[in-house]
């Protein structure tokens, strides 16, 4: 019974049709699983209405191309064609967004071609493993990195006019870029550091604006480049 199962519903179908009755309870199969992994994503994290919306939409569009390729090697690769042409359109997202575009994908490759059992399975086993590990906060570094960006008169020597006090109050820092801005007359430094104690930053920042002349002084969260798909 358990086999029966996970067998494919559209075994017995030939390979260039399929009958009405399959392929609603495939696209039904494959709405809701996409809702359920949309609500996956959603689980503890950040997210767009409509990069949602897709993931709750795509295991049918992926369900709906294979039933309609089914072996037929010419449509095959036409599809291949054109899912090329939409990835080079595409901006790139994060590990975890893409990680759900996968999952959305598996999930429409296993109901186009019948498995919708192993298809249910799979989406319950990842959702649970997800939340495990956005519970326990699985691979979460222990120390928050911060960028810090400082402004100083080109009179200055960057490499190493700030070195004893960054090493009284930071962990970590590393130099990461150099930029001149004001026809040359400043130094934009910008750091990637991690603070020892972040109750003394008020401190730090102090200690910064006496030896930089109370110029510009930003320390913030590290600045990633976040992008729709």
């Amino acid at each position: 019974m358990l086999n029966t199962w996970f067998q494919s519903i559209v075994v017995s179908d030939t390979t260039s049709t399929f009958s009405l009755g399959t392929f609603l309870i495939c696209m039904l199969v494959s709405l809701v699983l996409g809702v359920a992994i949309a609500g996956i994503h959603m689980y503890r994290n950040t997210y767009t209405q409509g990069f949602v919306m897709t993931l709750a939409l795509m295991p049918a569009i992926v369900q709906i191309v294979i039933m309609l390729v089914n072996g037929n090697l010419g449509t095959g690769v036409a599809v291949m064609g054109a899912f090329s042409l939409v990835r080079f359109r595409s901006v790139p997202g994060t590990a975890r967004e893409i990680m759900s575009i996968f999952l959305a994908m598996a999930v429409g490759l296993a109901t186009g071609m019948g498995y919708l059992g192993i298809a249910v399975v799979f989406v319950i086993i990842m959702g649970m493993v997800n939340a495990v590990f956005t519970i326990l906060q699985f691979g979460k570094s222990s120390q928050t990195l911060r960028e810090l960006r400082i402004t100083i008169p080109e009179s200055l020597d960057y490499t190493t006019v700030f070195d004893e006090i960054l090493d009284h109050y930071l962990k970590h820092w590393e130099l990461a870029s150099v930029k001149t801005t004001n026809m040359g007359s400043l130094f934009k430094l910008q750091y990637v550091i991690t603070m020892k104690d972040p109750a003394e930053e008020k401190k730090f920042m102090d200690e910064l604006r006496c030896r930089n002349g109370n110029l510009e002084i930003l320390c913030g969260r590290v600045q990633t480049i976040r992008e729709e798909l």
